[in-house]
Formats: structure tokens, sequence, C-alpha cells
């Protein structure tokens, strides 16, 4: 697969020049492989929000460069707009940002603003809302009659409907409960099948990143800290405890457990697995 998303030497400083400056992001560098879904963690103020801000253009870098499907982001500034179509960024809480009337006209506007025929707006309104669990008959509604998960969802819509080649969200499951949590991420699953994209995810649950992502980023004090697969980003659990990041919560779990000598290996990162292995290992002591 090529990358998709390529970052050289990234830097970026608010208020340079000025007593209060700050670094945000230090010389990070990685890349992304086309179809990818990456979760990105890290500590509060480790750079996670101002990082995924230049991936569309919200922010130009202090130095460095961005790729975005082997073109240089900021090489023409006049034709940053394009990226914005190209990479989709859903904000935290974007429910927050719905404006229109109705559910239809609100996911439509994205669409509409990139010139596209009448026609395939509808058609994009329709596949979208499917996506995300949004019925017909919701499309017609005033989206702020609707719940908060609703609501979300509809933000969410209006970004995919775009149909952007790499999509990135920041906490997209901030505030919901357990199950509407894994309902909007399996939805964005979804659209990742559909459609072949690249997911960017920013999250604080180690569960949720450890379920879907396939690759990790760790931010901490601005640079990347370690960037690998789940189960290698994972088996760092000391190093990721003295950032002030954790493991998830059933690989802690599972820890105690083969502490106390059951029989359980090191990569266990979701309840599914722990299930399974503990599962398997019930048997076999029946059978001795």
């Amino acid at each position: 697969m090529a990358d998709i998303i390529k970052v050289e030497h990234l830097s970026y400083v608010y208020n340079p020049g000025m007593p209060n400056a700050v670094t945000a992001l230090d010389d990070v560098s990685f890349t992304v492989e086309e179809g990818d879904f990456v979760g990105i963690i890290g500590a509060t103020g480790s750079g996670k929000s101002t990082l995924i801000t230049h991936m569309n253009g919200l922010n130009k870098p202090t130095s460095g460069k961005i790729y975005i499907d082997g073109r240089d982001l900021w090489e023409d500034p006049e034709k940053i707009r394009d990226f914005r179509f190209l990479t989709g960024l859903v904000f935290q809480y974007p429910e927050y940002q719905i404006f229109e009337e109705t559910v239809a006209k609100d996911i439509a506007f994205g669409p509409r603003n990139m010139g596209l025929a009448e026609e395939e707006v509808q058609a994009r309104v329709k596949e979208t809302a499917a996506i995300v669990g949004l019925s017909d008959d919701i499309l017609e509604q005033s989206p702020f009659l609707l719940s908060g998960g609703q609501k979300r969802r509809v933000a969410i819509a209006g970004v995919m409907a775009m149909r952007p080649e790499v999509l990135i969200l920041d906490e997209p499951t901030a505030g919901l409960d357990p199950r509407g949590r894994e309902e909007i991420l399996e939805e964005i699953k979804a659209y990742r099948r559909q459609t072949g994209a690249t997911i960017l995810l920013v999250s604080h649950s180690m569960e949720d990143v450890a379920r879907h992502a396939q690759q990790i980023l760790v931010m901490n004090a601005g640079k990347v800290f370690c960037y690998g697969t789940v189960e290698n980003v994972f088996r760092r659990s000391q190093e990721l405890q003295a950032i002030g990041l954790a493991v998830p919560q059933i690989t802690r779990v599972c820890n105690a457990l083969r502490a106390k000598g059951i029989p359980l290996t090191e990569d266990i990162f979701t309840v599914e697995q722990a299930k399974e292995q503990l599962i398997a290992w019930y048997r076999k002591k029946g059978e001795q």
C-alpha cells in the first residue's frame, strides 16, 4: 500500500517570537498507509489535537512538510481548500456545529459546497445517513429535536458525505454511553469498509483503540513517543505509564491473573481475546 499521509519534521509553535511562545509539535515525522486505521493517543497537552488540525490545513506548520496523497499540503496555499475535501476532520462534540433546519440539509451542506450536482448530493445524503444508522424519516426532521447521539451521527455524516479519502475524528465517542460509543465506532468502520478510506482516531480510551485500530501513534510533549501495531505499543506498558497513559483495563486484569499462575499470554488487549484464552484454559483444566 502507498502512503496516504507523510509527515516530515513537523514543528508548530503557538505565538512564535513572543514571551509566551509554546512549542506544541516538535520534529514530528511518521507515515500512514492508504486504508489504515490509526489510533492517536497521548496525555492531555501532548499535541494530538494540534497534530490533526495540520492534516487539512487548519494550521500551517512552523517548519516541516505534510504530504497528503503524495502532494505537499502547503506548496500552493491557494489550493488548500482542495485538501479539506480530501481530508475530513470531525472535531470533538461536532453536534454543536449543526446549524441547518433539517437533518438532510445539514448532511448535504458539505457536498453542495463541493459543487456537486443535486442528484449526487441527495444520493450521498441517503447513503451516508444509512452508514451512521439514521433512517429516512429522520432526514426531514430538525436536527435540534434529536438525541445527543443522533445529533453526533448527523455531524459525522456531514463529513462522511464529502467522501474524504482520510477521515480524522477527535474523540468521536466522548460523553456517550458504552453502547453509543461502540455504535459510533462500528459506523466509522463501516464507512472505511465501503469507501476504503484511511481513519485517524484520536481517543483517550485505550479500550476503543485496542478494539478498532491497526496502528497506534503515541504522542508525548509534542513528539512521537512511539508508533506501531497495537500489540507492539501496548506491550510497552511501563513506558506508557511513565508518560501518564495506561494499557487497556482488560490487559491489567489479565496481567494480574497471569501473576497468580493462570497461563495467559502477554498480548491480550481486548475482552474478546481474554474470553477466548480463559475459556480455552478452563476447558483444558476440566479435561485434566
